[in-house]
């Protein structure tokens, strides 16, 4: 359906660039991909609820991600013609029903064809979200609240949700997916319009500038499927470094919320110095924090290691995310990099699953994930100068 003045809304809204509107913002831009907020306890669920081996449930996280990816790739084709928020309503309508139908599968292949279905749905509402985001006055505040709200409420999963399972069953995962995307849907009426090819910010206006565009993508696709990797695993990581379920899991909750520093960081400091110097910084932290999981045996360093590696990937993800918005006025390259974003997030623990079924060790999983990271940063830091120089 496309945008058009018939569509004017009929009650008050939240002010567009205000940050009511960002938090409500968000939590759309996380509905359709929170089961990544709280991977590892979905992973950790489906093999300790439905006995899925190690392999079996990173598939299932695997087809989950790539369906995202694929809906958040015709969400770059869609953004500028639909209205985003009827559409968003039939998507959030449809991952409620698919959670509900995954509550009763058991199969592994049933649930892998399932999920892949729930991913594409998720993703095309993630990139019509991440599109909208872009029309926004300073998109990469409102990036810092998406992964505020990401981690916040992802660290309430992962503390909550391992526990529960041994009790509940699995079906608890999909109980707190529908849960997200109801108080979604209530949210829903109160967004302003965001009319496609009226950006608030005049430094977005112009052609795409292709170079550090394609850059920033693959540092997005490099760093999110390293992170991916390692945290989709970071629950059986402990615990074969001899640490018990209980604490790993109250660990894992209690470095998400720490990590709520790192996004908020991004709210109050925007773009002030500028992205290369606080990316370069920040990644250099990124890198000390996933050597430090090698000691995970001691469980202070386990706990520091998901703290400091929490905070970096909110601020680094941010500014990718801002930047990216950055080089196309409708939001396309945004949606763009909702795409790259979930293609990562999906090879990563396609990726660390097979090497762990295949005999490597979780040392070896973190000198992959290690090597990754280095790259990545390599790759950002070009992007961000550009962007610093104008």
């Amino acid at each position: 359906m496309i945008e058009t003045q018939d569509s004017a809304r009929r009650w008050p809204t939240a002010p567009p660039d205000g940050v009511l509107a960002g938090v409500m913002l968000s939590f759309l831009a996380t509905a359709g991909l929170f089961y990544v907020n709280i991977m590892a306890a979905i992973v950790d669920g489906l093999k300790n609820g439905l006995g899925f081996t190690d392999s079996q449930a990173g598939n299932v996280a695997a087809a989950n991600i790539y369906g995202a990816a694929l809906g958040a790739l015709v969400a770059i084709f869609l953004i500028k013609r639909v209205s985003w928020r009827y559409v968003a309503f039939g998507l959030l309508l449809t991952l409620i029903a698919i959670d509900l139908a995954s509550m009763v599968i058991i199969s592994p292949v049933a649930m892998i064809g399932v999920r892949l279905l729930h991913g594409i749905a998720g993703g095309l509402l993630v990139g019509l979200s991440y599109g909208v985001i872009a029309r926004v006055k300073n998109p990469d505040r409102t990036f810092g609240i998406l992964l505020f709200v990401q981690f916040g409420l992802g660290g309430l999963g992962v503390m909550t949700l391992p526990r529960l399972v041994p009790i509940y069953g699995a079906s608890v995962l999909f109980i707190a997916l529908i849960l997200f995307s109801l108080a979604t849907l209530m949210m829903l009426p109160f967004l302003d319009r965001y009319p496609a090819n009226q950006p608030r910010d005049k430094t977005m206006a112009g052609p795409v500038h292709w170079k550090p565009l394609l850059l920033t993508l693959g540092a997005i696709f490099l760093f999110q499927a390293a992170n991916m990797g390692l945290l989709a695993y970071i629950i059986g990581l402990g615990i074969d470094y001899g640490l018990e379920r209980d604490y790993v899991s109250t660990a894992l909750g209690l470095a998400t919320w720490v990590a709520l520093a790192g996004p908020l960081v991004v709210i109050f400091m925007g773009v002030r110095f500028g992205r290369f110097w606080p990316l370069a910084i920040v990644m250099l932290l990124t890198l000390l924090g996933t050597a430090a999981f090698l000691w995970s045996a001691n469980p202070v360093m386990y706990l520091l290691a998901n703290c400091g590696t929490g905070i970096t990937w909110g601020m680094v993800m941010a500014y990718l995310l801002g930047m990216a918005a950055r080089f196309d006025k409708a939001g396309r390259t945004a949606a763009a990099a909702g795409f790259v974003s979930k293609v990562g997030l999906a090879s990563g623990p396609l990726v660390v699953g097979q090497m762990l079924a295949a005999g490597f060790s979780y040392a070896d999983m973190l000198y992959a994930v290690f090597a990754l990271l280095v790259l990545s940063m390599v790759v950002m830091l070009f992007p961000a100068a550009i962007l610093d120089r104008k």
